[in-house]
């Protein structure tokens, strides 16, 4: 229990040093008048006992957090939740933190790539606030901020790239970015969860350019595959002539068989081939 104790604490002094000018603010207490005022606080509240627990008595949720003020200064117990927790009247304030996991998208932005392509992108960033202090503490507004910052990374990172990787590696794209978020955003109490390429627009002008280079590369391929077979098809007519010609009877079960091919299709014409030697006999007489 002890230990547990000792752990808490030791959390709430790391976030509170996480603060920016808490250093300063360390060693300054209350002062005389903030405890002259603190013990007003006391004293109104047992005058007004019971109405004044509907003020003092405060609720927040489950995946909620609440950070308090008290005279100006970050309370010394930290983010108070979930559950109920206590405010004196006056001269404490706070501030709701929701812990839940953020989605915005990240409007397209025109990112001119390195091999000078101006492409149009836009994406998808999932996080979540990490220490509830801190992201009230050190920075206005932290989920703007992270929106912001998310904006200028999407093009910074790209514009590192080629058109290509951007098409074809946007899973490291997208881990690059994570990172370089997750990094940025950690004083702010930020944690970056997951980022997602949604998608890459190309001007009309590049993608026709795009689609003739395609078209022209299958004509290209389908020419040679066209003249792959012809040469297959010329070598095994040569291999088909050669084996012919070695028999005097391989030409007449060839005619018999094309006659029988022709036949079976049901034709009212069959034309027979007269050899030429027969007619040359004849045109001698």
């Amino acid at each position: 229990m002890t230990e547990g104790k000792s752990d808490g604490q030791q959390r709430i002094m790391d976030d509170r040093a996480k603060v920016i000018g808490a250093s300063d603010n360390t060693a300054v207490g209350l002062g005389g008048c903030g405890s002259v005022l603190t013990m007003f606080s006391w004293v109104l509240i047992a005058l007004t006992f019971p109405l004044s627990l509907c003020v003092c008595l405060k609720v927040v949720q489950e995946y909620e957090r609440a950070v308090i003020f008290r005279l100006g200064r970050l309370f010394s117990g930290g983010a108070k939740g979930p559950g109920i927790f206590f405010v004196l009247p006056c001269i404490d304030t706070y501030t709701k933190v929701d812990l839940r996991t953020v989605t915005f998208d990240v409007p397209p932005q025109e990112v001119l790539t390195k091999d000078s392509v101006t492409v149009s992108v836009d994406a998808v960033v999932y996080y979540r606030v990490s220490n509830a202090t801190v992201s009230v503490a050190n920075v206005e507004n932290a989920h703007h901020s992270t929106r912001l910052l998310a904006q200028t990374t999407l093009r910074n990172v790209l514009g590192t790239k080629n058109l290509s990787e951007i098409l074809s590696e946007r899973e490291s794209i997208s881990a690059s970015m994570q990172e370089a978020l997750d990094v940025a955003t950690e004083s702010w109490g930020i944690m970056v969860e997951r980022v997602e390429i949604k998608d890459v627009r190309l001007p009309v002008q590049l993608q026709r350019a795009m689609a003739a280079e395609a078209e022209a590369a299958r004509e290209a391929r389908a020419k040679v595959i066209a003249a792959e077979g012809e040469q297959k098809s010329a070598r095994a007519l040569k291999e088909a002539s050669d084996i012919i010609n070695e028999s005097s009877c391989a030409l007449q079960l060839r005619y018999l068989q094309t006659l029988n091919s022709i036949s079976a299709e049901k034709n009212s014409t069959i034309i027979f081939p007269i050899p030429i030697e027969f007619l040359t006999h004849f045109s001698r007489k």
